[in-house]
């Protein structure tokens, strides 16, 4: 196993809570329980770390990020602004495979909301929210939403698993966004993205501790 695979595999517990906020890390414990030795760990733990997710500290060792208040208005400000100029150009320059794409992924979200498929919800919602990404062709955009993305993940989670009725806001507006898109209404699709993100963020922040979560 190489270390970007040992990341996206401790990058899916951190973001579904398998892995607590705040909870330490160890290279002797992932290397155990991946049969791994001590340098793709090591490397594995900083590409976590550039993303946002682990901690990396002399004193303190290494740690998940904890999740707090303030950390979720940093995040979800960017977002606002990153996820609407998406939008905005992606409404400017998809073609209709963009939008093919984009309908199949929001009719996947549908089957998972009439099942309850809350994890199955989610991953469709971040696919659709990718594939925005991708129709924008904007290359130093999508590094900019990969970076604040991967943090935002488990605060989209979080909303979905505490608030799980947030689906049924975030289908039909999604298919908003979708058809501001295909009728490319640039300034309409940065609009809506941006109160879904912000109802969102009002909806979930009594649920996050105001100050950092996890053991120290």
């Amino acid at each position: 196993m190489l270390a970007d695979e040992l990341a996206r595999f401790l990058q899916s517990e951190i973001v579904f809570g398998e892995i607590a906020p705040g909870a330490r890390l160890t290279e002797e414990d992932i290397s155990a329980r991946y049969g791994l030795s001590r340098s793709p760990v090591r490397e594995a733990f900083r590409l976590l770390a550039a993303d946002g997710l682990v901690v990396l500290s002399a004193r303190r060792g290494i740690r998940v990020t904890p999740v707090s208040r303030r950390d979720l208005a940093e995040v979800q400000g960017c977002r606002i602004e990153l996820e609407g100029l998406a939008a905005f150009q992606a409404a400017e320059h998809a073609a209709a495979a963009d939008v093919a794409e984009l309908q199949a992924i929001v009719e996947k979200m549908a089957a998972a909301l009439s099942a309850g498929d809350v994890r199955g919800y989610f991953s469709q919602n971040v696919a659709f929210t990718t594939r925005i990404h991708l129709a924008t062709g904007n290359l130093t955009l999508m590094r900019l939403l990969d970076g604040i993305g991967k943090q935002a993940l488990r605060y989209r989670y979080i909303a979905y698993q505490k608030l799980p009725e947030l689906m049924r806001v975030s289908l039909p507006g999604s298919r908003r966004i979708l058809a501001a898109i295909r009728a490319h209404d640039a300034p309409r699709a940065r609009e809506i993205t941006a109160t879904l993100i912000r109802n969102s963020w009002a909806a979930i922040e009594p649920h996050i501790p105001a100050d950092d979560c996890g053991p120290g």
